[in-house]
Formats: structure tokens, C-alpha cells, sequence
């Protein structure tokens, strides 16, 4: 049976990018990739795909009218989910980089500016390696590089939702976040080369 999945339409960061690598990564599946920001559309998806770059308002002003209420009955409903830069950030309750705007709640726990200093440049844009953290996970090969952009990163009240960080300078970067079917990613698959397609085929497989 084809399952249908949504990339969820935010309008902020190279959607295209993401739809290419998907599509790259989903050859041989039977799966049908759709991109919209259309509630009932979400409403429909058998898999759930939520990215972004940019600033947390943004995103959170954007989910608002519907948008961000369908996201949560997919969640609420079991759907398996994935989330990629701001769609990470969003899943948490809010961020010190927008006071006064609320995330999805789905993780407790807060977005925080990265800590710079001498050589340590914000934001972080680059190569790092993922540090398995509560266990890991099936869709992060421990050891394996990923590429990152970003001023901000999660902090889990939880630490048992913590699954991957990469240290940058000062900083443990929280580099991903799971519980149950929810995953989110800080850093970008699509960017990622090899590793990021074999992450992204692992997630449609799933």
C-alpha cells in the first residue's frame, strides 16, 4: 500500500532542497511525496515531515490558523514524524530567541542560544559527529557526521528524550531528539550527503 508523505510547507528555509533529497531517498518505496501547508492535507499524511530554517517566531507564528493544530492531531495520533532544524525547535514549549511565542509542547523543555567565545563562532555551520545519548537510536548510526546551521538548540527537561548531541566549543549540542514516533533533528539530512540519505531512507522504510 502507498503511504503518503507530507512535507509540511512552512515557507521558511529551501524546501526544494529537502523535497530532492526525500524524493532521492524514497527511489524503490511505495510512497507518494506531497509538499503543502494545507491543514486538511496534513490531516491525511501516513508520515509527517516538519523543516525549517530561520527564526523560531516565524515558524510558530506560521502554525498558527490550523496548520499548527493538524500537526498535533498527527502527533497525537501516532504518526511517525520527523523533524528538521526549526522543526526540532518547534517541538518544544518556546525559545529565548522569541519571548512570548509558544511551540507545539510536544517535548517540555526550552530553545537556548548557543554559548560562543574565542574560535567558537555563532552560529554553528558545519560538520560535526553525532555522541549517542539514552540509548541512541535505530536512525543514527553512532559516530556517523552531519551538517549544521544554527544560533539555537533545544534543551530537554527530559534527558531521556535526548538521543544524539555534538559538541561545539563550549557547547553539547543537543543534535537529536525522539520519543516513541517522533524524531527531530538540529542538523540538516539533506545537507548531509550520504549519511543524510541513508538517515532520510531509514525514516520512509520505517
Amino acid at each position: 500500500m502507498t503511504q503518503r508523505v507530507v512535507i509540511v510547507d512552512v515557507g521558511l528555509g529551501n524546501l526544494r532542497s529537502v523535497a530532492k533529497a526525500i524524493e532521492t531517498a524514497g527511489l524503490g518505496l511505495p510512497i507518494e511525496i506531497v509538499r503543502s501547508h494545507d491543514p486538511d492535507v496534513v490531516r491525511r499524511a501516513d508520515r509527517l515531515i516538519v523543516p525549517g530554517q530561520g527564526e523560531f517566531g516565524n515558524l510558530a507564528e506560521r502554525l498558527r490558523d490550523g496548520l499548527g493544530d493538524a500537526i498535533n492531531e498527527r502527533l497525537r495520533a501516532g504518526t511517525p514524524f520527523l523533524g528538521i532544524c526549526l522543526g526540532l525547535q518547534i517541538l518544544f514549549e518556546g525559545s529565548e530567541e522569541a519571548p512570548g511565542k509558544v511551540g507545539l509542547g510536544w517535548f517540555r523543555g526550552q530553545v537556548r542560544r548557543l554559548t560562543g567565545g574565542p574560535g567558537v563562532k555563532i552560529p554553528h555551520m558545519g560538520w560535526n559527529q553525532l555522541e549517542p545519548r539514552a540509548g541512541g537510536h535505530p536512525l543514527l548510526p553512532a559516530g556517523e557526521w552531519y551538517y549544521f546551521v544554527h544560533s539555537y538548540h533545544a534543551v530537554p527537561d527530559d534527558p531521556d528524550v535526548l538521543r544524539a548531541a555534538s559538541s561545539y566549543g563550549p557547547n553539547s549540542v543537543t543534535a537529536a531528539v525522539s520519543r516513541d514516533h517522533v524524531i527531530a533533528t538540529q542538523f540538516h539530512p539533506e545537507k548531509s550527503q550520504a549519511a543524510g540519505l541513508a538517515l532520510l531512507s531509514r525514516f520512509l522504510e520505517g
